[in-house]
Parts: C-alpha cells; structure tokens; sequence
C-alpha cells in the first residue's frame, strides 16, 4: 500500500514538472507542432502498455492519458497564458494523478479498495480546491478583493470535507460500539455533526 501511495505521490510531482513551461510569444506553427508531438508522444505511451497485462496495463494507459491531458493544458497556458489556463493546467494535473491512483486501488478489495479511492479522492478535491483558491486569489488581487480569503475559506472546507469522507470510510471496517466512537471521533476532528 505504501508502494503505491509513493509511486501515487511519485507521478503527481512527474506531472507538475513535466513538460516544461512554454514560451508565451509561441507561434501558431509552433502550436500546431507541439499539439501533434503530444499525440504522438500519448500514441506511444499506450503502444508502450501493451506489454503488461491486467491492472498494471490499466495503470500504464492512465499514466499516458494524465500526460496526455497535462501536456495539452500546458500547451494551452504557454500558448494563451491566462488566470483560467492556468487553472485548468492545474485541474488537469490533479484529475491525472487521480484516475491513476484510483486505477491503482484497483489492486485491492473490500475496505481496503474503498479507503484507497477515498483517500485519492481526497487528494484530487484538494488539489482542485487549492487551484479554485489560487485562480480566485489571482483575480482577487487583480481587482483587489477580498475573494482571496473567501476562496481559502472555500478551499479548506473542501478539503475538511474529503478527509471527513476518507474518515468515514475508514470507519466502515469496524463494528458496534468500535465504529460508533470511531464516526465520533471523526466527526468531532473535522466539525461535523
């Protein structure tokens, strides 16, 4: 479990440094170019899964869809940069990291497999939540706002939300009194009632 939590954690921060940043002043040539290399590069990370098989093949053609799609966001915030691009570059790289992550919880059952998505789940809702904030925040300071703090706000409770859902998932592999001080507990951690 921890093996895949690291590779999990491994992929994201792949895929946050990928690619590299693109040049704003990019030519429309130069756009075109770069969008057929991403397919090319997408056609050959999935020829490359036909040697594995199962859930490792299922891994191997999510890993290449994430690059796919954060290599295309990317592309579009070097092309046309903007607030918005780079938000969506950054929704991108979360909504990659999940699908292989969950992908990955594929390998186990039961509780185990429900924790696994629900803790990637967490992660994807957090990484979405700090993107909302951060776009927010920006335009915040564009027009000079207080949206920032309430973005924040919004973010934090998000993400209170997915690890009160990770908790109660957890929870689920008890019985009786077990469980009930255990949805006690998580309730009182995260402010629930």
């Amino acid at each position: 479990m921890n093996r895949r939590r690291i590779s999990a954690i491994s992929l994201a921060i792949g895929l946050a440094f990928s690619a590299g940043a693109m040049a704003e002043n990019m030519s429309k040539a130069q756009y075109k170019s770069a969008r057929s290399d991403i397919a090319v590069e997408y056609k050959s990370g999935t020829a490359a899964c036909g040697s594995y098989a199962g859930n490792a093949k299922d891994v191997c053609k999510a890993e290449a869809a994430g690059r796919e799609k954060v290599a295309k966001a990317e592309l579009e915030a070097g092309y046309k940069p903007s607030n918005d691009a780079s938000y969506k570059l950054r929704v991108a790289k979360a909504e990659a990291a999940f699908a292989v992550a969950k992908e990955k919880c594929d390998d186990t059952s039961g509780n185990v497999k429900d924790v696994c998505v629900q803790e990637a789940k967490a992660v994807a809702v957090s990484s979405k939540a700090d993107a909302q904030a951060q776009m927010t925040a920006s335009e915040a300071n564009n027009q000079a706002g207080e949206k920032g703090a309430a973005a924040r706000q919004d973010a934090a409770a998000d993400k209170r939300d997915a690890d009160y859902a990770v908790a109660k998932e957890k929870c689920d592999a008890f019985a009786g009194d077990a469980k009930s001080s255990c949805m006690s507990d998580a309730k009182a951690r995260y402010g629930k009632s």
